[in-house]
């Protein structure tokens, strides 16, 4: 018996899903090597496109690192201002060079002022601080240039800028050690000692010119003779702390001791004062305006009466109390 063939429908095919999806990264192919060179080829990239290709991609925006505010340097405005501003910085140079370097204004030139030797050094402080028998206390001239002074190391009336910067930064060292002797040292002691001497020294130059700018005197060195000379007076508070402590055993400046040191420096800085300004203050009448340090004639009798009184008051009374106050701890 035969068995009837059928023809059915087979069941559906399911096909499995995959539980975990991967992603395929996308291949590059590596880039040339450093050395190879265009062959010619359509191709092959050139080198020139190759390095915009690769700006491009590290720089979207149009080529720039700054993106659209790159163009702010094209911009014509700021050209123009770039192009003032770099004529501004050449006419100040070339405005230096020909004017301060070059030397035009002589009553500036620091270098004469340190131009000195151990010799002098030793006869100046001598004279500073024994100035009573010294003459003559004019200044020497070069031969055959009237009005050109020698310089310090040739002239030992000449003012120098070494003593006064050196006695000034001893005098800050000896306050300051001093307190670390007694125990009252505090960094903040330089800072402060720096700083009144400063003001006190720029009290009494702004004094001297006003006084100068009063009486009519004038001459293209005189500032910075005053500055040299304003600056010994530190010479004799040096010695006055200095033997005081020795002798009051750390005392200080106060006693008949201290007093007695310091009545001396005192006179003998003001006499010093009142000889060695005498050229400034006091000038001679000359017709020979010759040279860069020739002082003004003096015009009246009246007038060198009020410079005298001037120098006297600024010699005595002036540095009776600038030496005080310099001298008390």
């Amino acid at each position: 018996m035969q068995r009837p063939t059928t023809y059915g429908q087979s069941p559906p095919l399911h096909h499995p899903v995959p539980q975990h999806v991967s992603t395929v990264p996308q291949l590059r192919s590596p880039p040339p090597p450093v050395g190879q060179s265009y062959d010619g080829s359509p191709y092959q990239p050139q080198p020139q496109q190759q390095q915009q290709q690769q700006q491009q991609q590290q720089h979207p925006g149009g080529g720039n690192m700054f993106g659209q505010y790159g163009n702010f340097m094209n911009d014509p405005t700021t050209q123009l201002a770039s192009q003032l501003g770099q004529s501004a910085i050449r006419s100040g140079q070339e405005y230096l060079e020909q004017n301060i370097l070059k030397g035009r204004f002589r009553g500036w030139e620091l270098k004469p002022y340190f131009n000195v030797t151990n010799s002098y050094v030793v006869n100046k402080l001598f004279l500073v601080l024994f100035p009573w028998r010294h003459k003559p206390w004019s200044r020497k001239t070069a031969a055959g240039r009237d009005g050109w002074y020698l310089p310090p190391r040739d002239d030992v009336n000449s003012p120098d800028m070494y003593i006064p910067v050196m006695s000034f930064v001893t005098y800050i060292f000896l306050r300051t050690l001093i307190a670390g002797l007694r125990g009252e040292f505090e960094p903040e002691l330089f800072g402060y000692t720096a700083t009144m001497a400063s003001i006190i020294m720029f009290l009494e130059i702004l004094g001297l010119k006003l006084g100068c700018y009063l009486l009519s005197i004038s001459n293209e060195s005189q500032l910075l003779d005053l500055v040299a000379y304003s600056g010994y007076k530190f010479v004799g508070v040096i010695v006055t702390i200095g033997i005081a402590e020795i002798v009051n055993g750390g005392k200080g400046t106060g006693g008949w001791a201290g007093w007695m040191v310091f009545l001396y420096t005192f006179l003998a800085n003001s006499l010093f004062l009142m000889r060695s300004l005498k050229y400034v203050l006091l000038p001679e009448n000359n017709s020979d305006n010759r040279g860069p340090m020739q002082p003004m004639q003096t015009d009246t009798r009246a007038k060198r009466n009020q410079r005298t009184q001037f120098l006297f008051f600024y010699s005595y009374v002036v540095q009776l109390l600038l030496m005080w106050i310099l001298t008390r701890p």
